[in-house]
């Protein structure tokens, strides 16, 4: 528990950073260990709401792959992966347009207007936002984004609302996709020319030894990530996740932060303080 002098000193070290991302566009990843946790979830939707009535333009991109996997159990489908990708044949599409769509963002806009905030509810689907076609055969309806329509994303925005999004798409034939969350993150980002985006994870963020947390790496150059890759310093999954904060900087979005979703409140000291939490992304050399 912080005493009332701490609470007193980061909110006048906030107050610049305030101001500085007054009526500016913000568009969060949620997912992780934030999204299963009840104490952490709660956390997470009191700062969404406290950066909205700062002034701060709110999106919310999620995902929800524990529990696809729990619902696919429970009717006796197998969970599938092909290169760390949820293989995903037309039913399964229908399930997760059900699980992502319907329970997990629905519960995450009644937490929110719990919580005093104002928002709504959509997916992919919703105003054709995100249209799709196969990443691969092999992956069957995982969705490679080919078409972004923000109109509707904007709308709610103007209205005061905090859209929540859920990852789920569309193609002409009728079809369902089940989307990457961080890969739609950066698409729908950049769309909208973002201020910045945080992708909420389960580490602190970037590390020069995986084994050893206090080695975060606070700054990175997107001109200097093939030489991380090179050099093991981005392996793993991390290769595809970085990726995507690449992206959403070769997009036109400012700044791209991993942030560690474990921590209670990691959303606003990313933000809002000079230190920051995790790993920036920016542009340059």
């Amino acid at each position: 528990m912080i005493s009332k002098q701490e609470q007193a000193e980061f909110l006048a070290e906030a107050m610049p950073y305030i101001k500085k991302y007054n009526d500016k566009l913000l568009v969060i990843k949620y997912g992780g260990n934030a999204m299963i946790n009840e104490e952490l979830k709660t956390s997470v939707m009191r700062d969404l709401v406290l950066l909205q009535l700062v002034g701060i333009k709110v999106v919310l991109v999620h995902g929800g792959g524990p529990e696809i996997s729990e619902m696919l159990k429970r009717v006796g489908i197998e969970s599938r992966f092909v290169n760390g990708l949820r293989y995903t044949d037309a039913e399964t599409a229908e399930i997760v347009r059900m699980v992502l769509a319907g329970k997990i963002n629905k519960a995450l806009v009644n937490q929110l207007e719990t919580c005093g905030g104002k928002a709504v509810g959509l997916s992919g689907i919703d105003g054709h936002m995100l249209g799709c076609e196969k990443e691969s055969e092999e992956l069957g309806f995982v969705g490679k984004i080919v078409d972004v329509d923000i109109r509707i994303i904007e709308d709610c925005l103007k209205s005061g609302y905090i859209p929540v999004i859920s990852t789920v798409g569309y193609d002409n034939f009728g079809n369902v996709y089940n989307i990457n969350a961080d890969t739609a993150a950066s698409v729908i980002a950049g769309a909208l020319q973002a201020e910045s985006m945080i992708l909420m994870t389960d580490i602190r963020g970037l590390l020069e030894d995986k084994n050893d947390e206090k080695s975060l790496i606070k700054k990175v150059y997107v001109s200097d990530i093939p030489s991380l890759i090179k050099q093991g310093i981005i392996s793993g999954g991390m290769i595809p996740k970085i990726e995507c904060c690449k992206e959403a900087i070769r997009r036109g979005v400012k700044k791209v932060f991993i942030t560690d979703g474990r921590v209670n409140h990691s959303i606003l000291m990313e933000l809002l303080s000079e230190e920051g939490m995790g790993t920036m992304f920016v542009n340059g050399d």
